[in-house]
Protein backbone atom coordinates (compact mmCIF):
# COMPACT_ATOMS: atom_id res chain seq x y z
CA UNK A 1 0.00 0.00 0.00
CA UNK A 2 3.03 2.37 1.07
CA UNK A 3 4.07 1.76 -2.73
CA UNK A 4 1.32 2.28 -4.32
CA UNK A 5 0.58 5.56 -2.65
CA UNK A 6 4.03 6.54 -3.34
CA UNK A 7 4.23 6.09 -6.66
CA UNK A 8 0.56 7.61 -7.24
CA UNK A 9 2.10 10.76 -5.73
CA UNK A 10 5.21 10.52 -8.00
CA UNK A 11 3.82 9.89 -11.20
CA UNK A 12 0.88 12.61 -10.18
CA UNK A 13 3.86 15.18 -9.45
CA UNK A 14 5.53 14.13 -13.26
CA UNK A 15 2.38 14.85 -14.94
CA UNK A 16 1.18 17.41 -13.44
CA UNK A 17 1.92 20.07 -16.64
CA UNK A 18 0.25 17.91 -18.71
CA UNK A 19 -2.34 16.41 -17.06
CA UNK A 20 -4.69 19.03 -15.00
CA UNK A 21 -4.77 22.19 -13.61
CA UNK A 22 -2.06 22.85 -10.46
CA UNK A 23 -5.46 23.45 -8.16
CA UNK A 24 -6.86 20.29 -9.09
CA UNK A 25 -3.34 18.38 -8.68
CA UNK A 26 -2.91 20.23 -5.09
CA UNK A 27 -6.27 18.24 -3.93
CA UNK A 28 -5.36 14.94 -5.31
CA UNK A 29 -1.97 15.28 -3.19
CA UNK A 30 -4.23 16.38 -0.21
CA UNK A 31 -6.36 13.38 -0.55
CA UNK A 32 -3.37 11.28 -1.00
CA UNK A 33 -2.08 12.50 2.53
CA UNK A 34 -5.02 12.20 3.95
CA UNK A 35 -5.18 8.47 2.65
CA UNK A 36 -1.42 7.47 4.14
CA UNK A 37 -3.06 8.50 7.96
CA UNK A 38 -5.47 5.85 7.90
CA UNK A 39 -3.39 3.83 5.05
CA UNK A 40 -1.30 1.64 7.87
CA UNK A 41 -4.90 0.73 9.58
CA UNK A 42 -6.28 -0.62 6.37
CA UNK A 43 -3.95 -1.49 3.84
CA UNK A 44 -1.22 -3.85 5.93
CA UNK A 45 -3.21 -6.91 5.12
CA UNK A 46 -3.64 -6.26 1.82
CA UNK A 47 0.04 -5.55 1.01
CA UNK A 48 1.13 -8.84 2.90
CA UNK A 49 -1.21 -10.73 1.27
CA UNK A 50 1.12 -13.76 0.38
CA UNK A 51 4.08 -11.58 0.83
CA UNK A 52 7.51 -13.43 1.18
CA UNK A 53 10.05 -11.48 3.70
CA UNK A 54 13.61 -11.79 3.57
CA UNK A 55 15.64 -10.09 6.40
CA UNK A 56 19.24 -8.85 5.44
CA UNK A 57 20.87 -8.89 8.73
CA UNK A 58 23.58 -5.90 10.07
CA UNK A 59 26.88 -7.76 9.13
CA UNK A 60 26.25 -10.21 6.28
CA UNK A 61 26.21 -8.02 3.19
CA UNK A 62 29.72 -6.35 4.45
CA UNK A 63 31.50 -9.77 5.68
CA UNK A 64 30.30 -11.56 2.96
CA UNK A 65 32.04 -9.12 0.00
CA UNK A 66 35.50 -7.74 -0.83
CA UNK A 67 36.06 -4.71 -0.47
CA UNK A 68 36.01 -4.32 -4.68
CA UNK A 69 32.13 -4.76 -3.94
CA UNK A 70 32.02 -1.67 -1.43
CA UNK A 71 30.83 0.61 -5.00
CA UNK A 72 27.06 2.19 -5.63
CA UNK A 73 27.14 -1.05 -8.32
CA UNK A 74 27.67 -3.75 -5.44
CA UNK A 75 24.78 -2.31 -3.75
CA UNK A 76 22.71 -2.39 -6.40
CA UNK A 77 23.84 -5.69 -7.66
CA UNK A 78 22.26 -6.92 -3.72
CA UNK A 79 19.34 -5.49 -4.24
CA UNK A 80 19.12 -6.41 -8.09
CA UNK A 81 19.50 -10.34 -7.26
CA UNK A 82 15.97 -10.37 -5.69
CA UNK A 83 14.35 -8.07 -8.73
CA UNK A 84 11.59 -9.97 -10.95
CA UNK A 85 11.47 -13.06 -8.01
CA UNK A 86 8.96 -14.24 -5.50
CA UNK A 87 10.53 -11.74 -3.19
CA UNK A 88 8.13 -9.18 -2.46
CA UNK A 89 10.01 -7.44 1.08
CA UNK A 90 13.32 -6.68 2.31
CA UNK A 91 13.58 -5.65 5.73
CA UNK A 92 17.17 -4.14 6.10
CA UNK A 93 18.73 -4.55 9.51
CA UNK A 94 21.54 -1.58 9.89
CA UNK A 95 22.51 -2.36 13.23
CA UNK A 96 23.20 -4.08 16.82
CA UNK A 97 24.86 -2.39 19.27
CA UNK A 98 26.31 -0.39 16.61
CA UNK A 99 25.33 0.46 13.56
CA UNK A 100 26.21 -0.32 9.99
CA UNK A 101 26.63 3.27 8.89
CA UNK A 102 27.67 6.65 10.36
CA UNK A 103 25.47 7.08 13.17
CA UNK A 104 24.77 10.03 15.37
CA UNK A 105 23.08 8.55 18.14
CA UNK A 106 25.54 5.40 18.71
CA UNK A 107 28.91 4.56 17.32
CA UNK A 108 29.53 3.20 13.98
CA UNK A 109 30.72 -0.42 13.90
CA UNK A 110 34.30 0.93 12.30
CA UNK A 111 35.13 2.67 15.31
CA UNK A 112 37.52 2.01 17.71
CA UNK A 113 37.19 3.27 21.55
CA UNK A 114 38.77 2.38 24.91
CA UNK A 115 36.96 -0.23 25.84
CA UNK A 116 37.73 -2.84 22.82
CA UNK A 117 40.57 -5.02 21.10
CA UNK A 118 40.68 -3.57 18.33
CA UNK A 119 42.59 -6.93 17.06
CA UNK A 120 39.37 -8.69 17.18
CA UNK A 121 37.78 -6.33 14.23
CA UNK A 122 40.48 -7.52 12.02
CA UNK A 123 39.44 -10.84 12.18
CA UNK A 124 36.12 -9.72 9.83
CA UNK A 125 35.33 -8.02 6.90
CA UNK A 126 32.37 -6.11 7.98
CA UNK A 127 34.32 -3.03 9.84
CA UNK A 128 36.61 -2.59 7.07
CA UNK A 129 33.87 -2.49 4.44
CA UNK A 130 31.33 -0.32 6.00
CA UNK A 131 33.83 2.28 6.64
CA UNK A 132 34.63 2.00 3.46
CA UNK A 133 31.21 2.91 2.18
CA UNK A 134 31.25 5.81 4.16
CA UNK A 135 34.52 7.20 3.23
CA UNK A 136 32.89 7.16 -0.26
CA UNK A 137 29.54 8.62 0.43
CA UNK A 138 27.88 5.69 -0.02
CA UNK A 139 24.94 5.42 2.25
CA UNK A 140 23.98 1.34 2.05
CA UNK A 141 20.85 1.89 3.39
CA UNK A 142 19.60 5.06 1.44
CA UNK A 143 20.74 3.21 -1.75
CA UNK A 144 19.01 -0.25 -1.12
CA UNK A 145 15.56 1.56 -0.06
CA UNK A 146 15.82 3.48 -3.73
CA UNK A 147 17.32 0.61 -5.43
CA UNK A 148 14.44 -1.67 -3.66
CA UNK A 149 11.40 1.04 -4.85
CA UNK A 150 12.92 1.20 -8.10
CA UNK A 151 12.74 -2.69 -8.79
CA UNK A 152 9.30 -3.31 -7.53
CA UNK A 153 10.42 -4.65 -3.69
CA UNK A 154 9.34 -3.02 -0.44
CA UNK A 155 12.32 -1.68 1.57
CA UNK A 156 11.50 -1.69 5.50
CA UNK A 157 13.85 -0.70 7.93
CA UNK A 158 14.17 -3.58 10.65
CA UNK A 159 15.79 -2.67 14.40
CA UNK A 160 17.05 -4.59 16.38
CA UNK A 161 16.42 -3.68 19.69
CA UNK A 162 18.85 -5.42 22.40
CA UNK A 163 21.14 -7.44 20.49
CA UNK A 164 23.99 -8.98 22.46
CA UNK A 165 26.29 -11.37 20.05
CA UNK A 166 29.19 -12.35 21.98
CA UNK A 167 28.87 -10.03 25.43
CA UNK A 168 31.03 -13.25 27.76
CA UNK A 169 33.75 -11.05 25.72
CA UNK A 170 33.54 -7.78 26.83
CA UNK A 171 36.21 -6.28 24.39
CA UNK A 172 34.80 -7.68 21.50
CA UNK A 173 34.21 -4.99 18.46
CA UNK A 174 30.52 -5.21 18.38
CA UNK A 175 29.86 -3.72 21.86
CA UNK A 176 29.14 -0.17 21.94
CA UNK A 177 30.27 1.79 24.69
CA UNK A 178 26.62 2.55 25.98
CA UNK A 179 26.40 -1.18 27.13
CA UNK A 180 30.07 -1.40 28.39
CA UNK A 181 30.31 1.86 30.37
CA UNK A 182 26.91 0.96 31.72
CA UNK A 183 27.15 -2.60 33.56
CA UNK A 184 24.38 -1.21 35.97
CA UNK A 185 21.57 -1.13 33.25
CA UNK A 186 21.90 -4.53 32.63
CA UNK A 187 19.40 -7.09 33.57
CA UNK A 188 21.27 -8.46 35.76
CA UNK A 189 23.36 -5.50 36.89
CA UNK A 190 27.01 -6.39 35.91
CA UNK A 191 26.49 -9.77 34.91
CA UNK A 192 27.82 -12.25 37.64
CA UNK A 193 24.88 -14.34 36.45
CA UNK A 194 22.26 -15.01 33.98
CA UNK A 195 24.46 -15.77 31.08
CA UNK A 196 23.99 -13.94 27.95
CA UNK A 197 20.43 -13.03 28.60
CA UNK A 198 21.31 -11.65 32.00
CA UNK A 199 23.79 -9.01 30.11
CA UNK A 200 21.37 -7.36 27.96
CA UNK A 201 20.12 -4.21 28.63
CA UNK A 202 17.34 -3.96 30.95
CA UNK A 203 14.45 -1.41 29.36
CA UNK A 204 13.21 -0.67 33.18
CA UNK A 205 15.62 1.99 32.78
CA UNK A 206 14.85 4.88 31.61
CA UNK A 207 18.23 5.78 30.39
CA UNK A 208 18.33 2.16 28.04
CA UNK A 209 15.01 3.51 26.46
CA UNK A 210 15.95 7.00 25.88
CA UNK A 211 19.40 5.26 24.04
CA UNK A 212 17.31 3.08 21.74
CA UNK A 213 14.29 5.34 21.46
CA UNK A 214 17.08 8.23 19.89
CA UNK A 215 18.57 5.44 16.83
CA UNK A 216 14.55 4.78 16.18
CA UNK A 217 14.17 8.45 15.93
CA UNK A 218 17.40 8.98 13.84
CA UNK A 219 16.59 5.95 11.46
CA UNK A 220 12.86 7.46 10.39
CA UNK A 221 14.18 11.04 9.97
CA UNK A 222 17.28 10.04 8.06
CA UNK A 223 15.70 7.22 6.01
CA UNK A 224 12.46 7.04 3.74
CA UNK A 225 11.76 2.87 4.28
CA UNK A 226 8.07 1.45 3.72
CA UNK A 227 7.86 0.32 7.28
CA UNK A 228 10.04 -0.29 10.61
CA UNK A 229 10.74 -3.60 12.21
CA UNK A 230 11.23 -3.59 15.86
CA UNK A 231 13.03 -6.93 16.74
CA UNK A 232 12.32 -8.14 20.20
CA UNK A 233 13.36 -11.21 18.94
CA UNK A 234 17.18 -10.49 19.22
CA UNK A 235 17.52 -11.03 21.68
CA UNK A 236 14.36 -11.88 23.12
CA UNK A 237 15.24 -10.63 26.89
CA UNK A 238 14.69 -6.92 27.86
CA UNK A 239 13.01 -6.85 30.98
CA UNK A 240 14.31 -7.37 35.03
CA UNK A 241 14.66 -11.78 35.19
CA UNK A 242 11.28 -12.82 36.69
CA UNK A 243 9.15 -9.58 36.37
CA UNK A 244 9.06 -9.21 32.63
CA UNK A 245 4.98 -9.60 32.93
CA UNK A 246 4.97 -6.97 35.27
CA UNK A 247 6.99 -4.66 33.26
CA UNK A 248 5.45 -5.51 30.02
CA UNK A 249 3.44 -2.13 29.92
CA UNK A 250 7.02 -0.47 29.83
CA UNK A 251 7.38 -1.47 26.21
CA UNK A 252 3.89 -1.63 25.52
CA UNK A 253 4.68 2.09 26.03
CA UNK A 254 7.78 2.49 24.20
CA UNK A 255 6.00 0.90 20.79
CA UNK A 256 3.24 3.77 21.17
CA UNK A 257 5.92 6.32 21.04
CA UNK A 258 7.69 4.71 18.23
CA UNK A 259 4.01 4.51 16.47
CA UNK A 260 3.55 8.26 17.42
CA UNK A 261 7.04 8.94 15.53
CA UNK A 262 6.15 6.58 12.75
CA UNK A 263 2.43 8.20 12.02
CA UNK A 264 4.83 11.66 12.25
CA UNK A 265 7.27 10.84 9.57
CA UNK A 266 4.20 8.85 7.46
CA UNK A 267 2.60 12.51 6.88
CA UNK A 268 5.81 14.27 6.12
CA UNK A 269 6.75 11.49 3.60
CA UNK A 270 3.97 11.61 2.32
CA UNK A 271 3.01 7.68 2.08
CA UNK A 272 2.47 5.12 4.89
CA UNK A 273 5.24 3.85 7.21
CA UNK A 274 4.05 0.14 8.80
CA UNK A 275 5.51 -1.26 11.96
CA UNK A 276 5.84 -4.41 12.68
CA UNK A 277 7.36 -6.27 15.19
CA UNK A 278 9.20 -9.84 15.76
CA UNK A 279 8.05 -11.42 19.08
CA UNK A 280 7.71 -15.12 20.44
CA UNK A 281 6.16 -17.72 18.92
CA UNK A 282 3.27 -18.10 21.11
CA UNK A 283 0.98 -15.24 22.40
CA UNK A 284 1.17 -16.09 26.05
CA UNK A 285 5.01 -16.75 25.96
CA UNK A 286 5.48 -13.17 24.23
CA UNK A 287 3.07 -11.58 26.94
CA UNK A 288 4.80 -13.43 29.85
CA UNK A 289 8.45 -11.70 28.48
CA UNK A 290 6.92 -8.42 28.20
CA UNK A 291 6.79 -8.64 24.34
CA UNK A 292 3.13 -8.12 24.05
CA UNK A 293 2.16 -8.39 20.70
CA UNK A 294 -1.57 -9.08 21.58
CA UNK A 295 -2.09 -6.27 23.58
CA UNK A 296 0.06 -3.79 21.18
CA UNK A 297 -2.26 -5.15 18.25
CA UNK A 298 -4.94 -4.36 20.27
CA UNK A 299 -4.34 -0.55 20.70
CA UNK A 300 -3.69 -0.40 17.11
CA UNK A 301 0.31 0.42 17.67
CA UNK A 302 1.69 -2.41 15.22
CA UNK A 303 0.28 -3.14 11.63
CA UNK A 304 2.39 -6.43 11.99
CA UNK A 305 3.62 -9.61 14.16
CA UNK A 306 6.20 -11.73 13.32
CA UNK A 307 6.01 -14.82 15.92
CA UNK A 308 9.38 -16.24 15.54
CA UNK A 309 11.82 -18.13 17.79
CA UNK A 310 15.35 -16.86 18.51
CA UNK A 311 18.23 -18.66 16.90
CA UNK A 312 18.36 -22.18 18.48
CA UNK A 313 15.79 -23.80 16.52
CA UNK A 314 12.95 -23.02 14.01
CA UNK A 315 9.58 -23.82 14.86
CA UNK A 316 7.05 -25.86 12.71
CA UNK A 317 4.22 -25.59 15.45
CA UNK A 318 3.57 -21.51 15.20
CA UNK A 319 -0.21 -20.84 16.66
CA UNK A 320 -1.20 -18.63 14.33
CA UNK A 321 -4.89 -19.28 14.52
CA UNK A 322 -4.78 -18.82 18.24
CA UNK A 323 -3.00 -15.20 17.80
CA UNK A 324 -5.78 -14.63 15.40
CA UNK A 325 -7.94 -15.26 18.01
CA UNK A 326 -6.64 -13.31 20.55
CA UNK A 327 -6.48 -9.77 18.51
CA UNK A 328 -10.35 -10.16 18.22
CA UNK A 329 -11.60 -8.01 15.81
CA UNK A 330 -7.84 -6.46 15.38
CA UNK A 331 -7.35 -10.17 13.46
CA UNK A 332 -8.49 -7.99 10.17
CA UNK A 333 -6.54 -4.89 10.42
CA UNK A 334 -2.94 -6.65 11.66
CA UNK A 335 -0.84 -9.22 9.33
CA UNK A 336 0.62 -11.81 11.10
CA UNK A 337 4.14 -13.04 9.76
CA UNK A 338 5.55 -16.61 11.19
CA UNK A 339 9.42 -16.67 11.27
CA UNK A 340 11.37 -19.65 9.48
CA UNK A 341 15.09 -20.03 11.25
CA UNK A 342 18.54 -21.18 9.67
CA UNK A 343 18.18 -24.53 12.01
CA UNK A 344 15.80 -27.43 12.84
CA UNK A 345 16.72 -28.11 16.62
CA UNK A 346 14.60 -31.40 18.20
CA UNK A 347 15.99 -30.25 21.92
CA UNK A 348 17.53 -27.53 23.68
CA UNK A 349 20.76 -29.97 24.13
CA UNK A 350 19.86 -31.92 20.65
CA UNK A 351 22.55 -31.30 17.62
CA UNK A 352 21.07 -28.90 15.25
CA UNK A 353 20.41 -29.15 11.64
CA UNK A 354 20.61 -26.26 8.67
CA UNK A 355 16.44 -26.38 7.04
CA UNK A 356 16.10 -27.74 3.62
CA UNK A 357 13.81 -26.45 0.90
CA UNK A 358 11.55 -28.95 2.02
CA UNK A 359 11.72 -27.54 5.48
CA UNK A 360 10.70 -24.04 4.36
CA UNK A 361 7.87 -25.80 1.88
CA UNK A 362 6.73 -27.81 4.89
CA UNK A 363 6.93 -24.19 6.89
CA UNK A 364 5.15 -22.40 4.69
CA UNK A 365 2.71 -24.95 3.99
CA UNK A 366 1.68 -25.14 7.49
CA UNK A 367 1.50 -21.76 8.59
CA UNK A 368 -0.72 -20.50 5.04
CA UNK A 369 -3.07 -23.20 6.15
CA UNK A 370 -2.98 -21.46 9.47
CA UNK A 371 -3.94 -18.10 8.30
CA UNK A 372 -1.04 -16.57 7.56
CA UNK A 373 -0.57 -13.67 5.49
CA UNK A 374 3.09 -13.80 4.78
CA UNK A 375 6.32 -16.29 5.12
CA UNK A 376 9.03 -14.49 6.65
CA UNK A 377 12.46 -16.08 6.39
CA UNK A 378 15.39 -14.82 9.20
CA UNK A 379 19.60 -16.00 8.60
CA UNK A 380 17.91 -16.94 5.04
CA UNK A 381 21.05 -14.68 3.01
CA UNK A 382 22.90 -14.67 -0.21
CA UNK A 383 25.83 -16.67 1.44
CA UNK A 384 27.50 -17.53 4.46
CA UNK A 385 24.26 -17.73 6.92
CA UNK A 386 22.51 -19.60 4.31
CA UNK A 387 20.91 -22.88 5.21
CA UNK A 388 20.92 -24.04 1.50
CA UNK A 389 23.11 -24.45 -1.17
CA UNK A 390 23.07 -21.64 -3.82
CA UNK A 391 21.21 -23.43 -6.41
CA UNK A 392 18.29 -23.72 -4.19
CA UNK A 393 18.82 -20.40 -2.85
CA UNK A 394 18.08 -19.33 -6.50
CA UNK A 395 15.17 -22.03 -6.79
CA UNK A 396 13.54 -20.27 -3.42
CA UNK A 397 14.12 -16.74 -3.97
CA UNK A 398 12.13 -17.09 -7.74
CA UNK A 399 10.09 -19.94 -7.18
CA UNK A 400 8.88 -18.20 -3.63
CA UNK A 401 6.14 -20.04 -1.24
CA UNK A 402 2.89 -19.35 -2.84
CA UNK A 403 0.15 -21.98 -2.44
CA UNK A 404 -0.19 -23.07 -5.91
CA UNK A 405 3.78 -23.14 -6.46
CA UNK A 406 4.03 -25.78 -2.91
CA UNK A 407 1.22 -27.77 -3.47
CA UNK A 408 3.15 -29.74 -6.15
CA UNK A 409 6.44 -29.74 -3.35
CA UNK A 410 8.58 -32.02 -1.25
CA UNK A 411 7.91 -31.39 1.93
CA UNK A 412 9.38 -31.86 5.59
CA UNK A 413 8.15 -30.78 9.26
CA UNK A 414 10.23 -31.18 11.78
CA UNK A 415 9.23 -32.02 15.67
CA UNK A 416 11.18 -29.05 17.64
CA UNK A 417 10.56 -26.89 20.49
CA UNK A 418 10.32 -23.05 21.45
CA UNK A 419 13.26 -21.66 22.57
CA UNK A 420 12.05 -18.36 24.42
CA UNK A 421 9.33 -18.92 26.63
CA UNK A 422 9.24 -17.32 30.16
CA UNK A 423 10.22 -19.24 33.07
CA UNK A 424 7.53 -21.89 33.94
CA UNK A 425 6.43 -21.85 30.36
CA UNK A 426 6.19 -25.24 28.76
CA UNK A 427 8.60 -24.89 25.56
CA UNK A 428 6.89 -27.99 23.45
CA UNK A 429 9.80 -30.42 24.22
CA UNK A 430 8.79 -33.94 23.20
CA UNK A 431 12.52 -35.53 22.38
CA UNK A 432 14.30 -37.28 22.96
CA UNK A 433 12.14 -40.08 23.74
CA UNK A 434 13.01 -43.17 25.89
CA UNK A 435 11.98 -46.43 23.51
CA UNK A 436 11.16 -48.48 26.67
CA UNK A 437 8.54 -45.68 27.82
CA UNK A 438 7.61 -44.23 24.93
CA UNK A 439 6.13 -40.96 23.87
CA UNK A 440 3.78 -38.90 21.66
CA UNK A 441 4.37 -35.44 19.59
CA UNK A 442 2.26 -33.91 17.69
CA UNK A 443 3.57 -32.80 13.77
CA UNK A 444 0.91 -29.63 12.03
CA UNK A 445 0.96 -30.15 8.46
CA UNK A 446 -0.90 -28.25 5.87
CA UNK A 447 -2.73 -29.39 2.88
CA UNK A 448 -2.41 -33.63 2.37
CA UNK A 449 -1.73 -33.84 -1.32
CA UNK A 450 -4.37 -36.18 -3.49
CA UNK A 451 -2.12 -38.65 -4.32
CA UNK A 452 1.80 -39.39 -3.11
CA UNK A 453 3.18 -40.95 0.06
CA UNK A 454 3.72 -39.93 3.20
CA UNK A 455 6.10 -40.88 6.01
CA UNK A 456 7.26 -40.59 9.65
CA UNK A 457 11.06 -40.34 9.55
CA UNK A 458 12.18 -41.02 13.14
CA UNK A 459 16.20 -41.00 13.98
CA UNK A 460 17.69 -43.37 16.44
CA UNK A 461 21.14 -42.45 18.42
CA UNK A 462 23.97 -44.49 18.83
CA UNK A 463 23.18 -47.63 20.63
CA UNK A 464 24.02 -51.60 21.49
CA UNK A 465 22.20 -53.47 18.88
CA UNK A 466 21.03 -50.45 16.82
CA UNK A 467 20.60 -52.29 13.80
CA UNK A 468 18.31 -54.59 15.26
CA UNK A 469 15.74 -51.88 16.96
CA UNK A 470 11.94 -52.49 16.48
CA UNK A 471 9.87 -49.49 17.10
CA UNK A 472 6.14 -49.12 16.29
CA UNK A 473 4.41 -46.72 15.91
CA UNK A 474 0.67 -44.50 15.83
CA UNK A 475 -0.34 -41.57 13.55
CA UNK A 476 -3.76 -40.74 14.90
CA UNK A 477 -4.64 -43.97 16.47
CA UNK A 478 -3.97 -45.75 13.07
CA UNK A 479 -1.22 -48.25 13.51
CA UNK A 480 1.50 -47.84 10.73
CA UNK A 481 4.34 -51.06 10.11
CA UNK A 482 7.52 -50.09 9.12
CA UNK A 483 9.38 -49.64 6.01
CA UNK A 484 12.90 -49.50 4.80
CA UNK A 485 15.31 -47.21 6.50
CA UNK A 486 15.66 -44.26 5.43
CA UNK A 487 19.28 -44.72 3.46
CA UNK A 488 20.83 -40.77 3.75
CA UNK A 489 20.59 -39.14 6.74
CA UNK A 490 21.82 -36.14 5.67
CA UNK A 491 19.49 -33.47 7.00
CA UNK A 492 18.66 -35.56 10.11
CA UNK A 493 19.72 -33.85 13.57
CA UNK A 494 19.61 -34.92 17.21
CA UNK A 495 22.99 -37.23 15.85
CA UNK A 496 20.69 -39.59 14.45
CA UNK A 497 22.54 -42.55 13.14
CA UNK A 498 19.95 -44.87 12.07
CA UNK A 499 16.67 -43.80 10.12
CA UNK A 500 13.47 -45.32 10.04
CA UNK A 501 10.48 -44.77 8.17
CA UNK A 502 6.96 -45.30 8.09
CA UNK A 503 4.81 -44.90 5.29
CA UNK A 504 1.57 -43.31 6.18
CA UNK A 505 -1.39 -43.64 4.10
CA UNK A 506 -2.78 -40.38 2.91
CA UNK A 507 -6.26 -41.24 4.30
CA UNK A 508 -4.93 -41.31 7.95
CA UNK A 509 -3.51 -37.89 8.18
CA UNK A 510 -5.09 -34.59 8.33
CA UNK A 511 -4.43 -31.22 7.90
CA UNK A 512 -3.78 -29.82 11.04
CA UNK A 513 -1.89 -31.43 13.73
CA UNK A 514 -1.28 -35.17 13.39
CA UNK A 515 -0.77 -37.63 17.06
CA UNK A 516 2.37 -39.57 16.95
CA UNK A 517 3.04 -42.56 19.24
CA UNK A 518 5.88 -44.38 18.85
CA UNK A 519 7.32 -47.13 21.43
CA UNK A 520 10.23 -49.83 21.18
CA UNK A 521 8.84 -53.42 20.77
CA UNK A 522 12.44 -55.00 20.22
CA UNK A 523 14.15 -56.65 23.35
CA UNK A 524 17.16 -55.98 23.79
CA UNK A 525 19.32 -52.37 25.02
CA UNK A 526 16.80 -50.02 25.07
CA UNK A 527 17.24 -47.26 22.33
CA UNK A 528 16.76 -43.44 22.33
CA UNK A 529 14.33 -41.15 19.61
CA UNK A 530 16.30 -38.17 18.56
CA UNK A 531 14.79 -37.19 15.77
CA UNK A 532 10.68 -36.83 14.18
CA UNK A 533 9.49 -35.71 11.33
CA UNK A 534 7.36 -35.91 8.92
CA UNK A 535 7.27 -35.80 4.68
CA UNK A 536 5.09 -35.54 2.33
CA UNK A 537 5.60 -35.99 -1.25
CA UNK A 538 2.66 -35.24 -3.66
CA UNK A 539 2.90 -37.02 -7.06
CA UNK A 540 5.28 -35.95 -9.51
CA UNK A 541 6.72 -33.63 -6.31
CA UNK A 542 9.98 -31.83 -7.63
Amino acid sequence: MGMVIQKLRVTILRRQDQVRPRGQIAVLLLLISAATMTAPAQGIKASMKNAFIINEDNSHFYGGRHAKDMTLEGLNAFVDQYANTAVTHLFLCPNAMRASFRSATREAIWDVTGNEDPETAKRTRWPGNARLLHEKGLDPYGTWIARSREKGISPWLSMRMNDVHDVPHEKNFMHSSFWHDHPELWRVPHGKSGGWTGRALNYAHAAVREHNMAFVRELLERYDPDGLELDWMRFGHHLTPGKEREEGPILTQFVREVRALTRDWAAKRGHPIFLSARVPAHPDAAAGLGMDGVTWSREGLVDMLVPCPFWTTSDFDIPIELWKERLGEHADTVAIAPGLEYNSRPWSGGKPTANSLPCVYGFASSARARGAEAIYLFNFMDSGTRPVPASDYRILVEKGVGDAFLTAQEKRFPVCFRDTVPSGFPNGVSLPIKGRKGGEFQIHVGGIPTSGTAQVVLGLAKADALGDAVLEITVNGHVVPAGPDLPDLKGLGGDAVRALCFPVPLTALRSAHNTVTVKQASDGPEQTIVWAEMRLSPEGAE
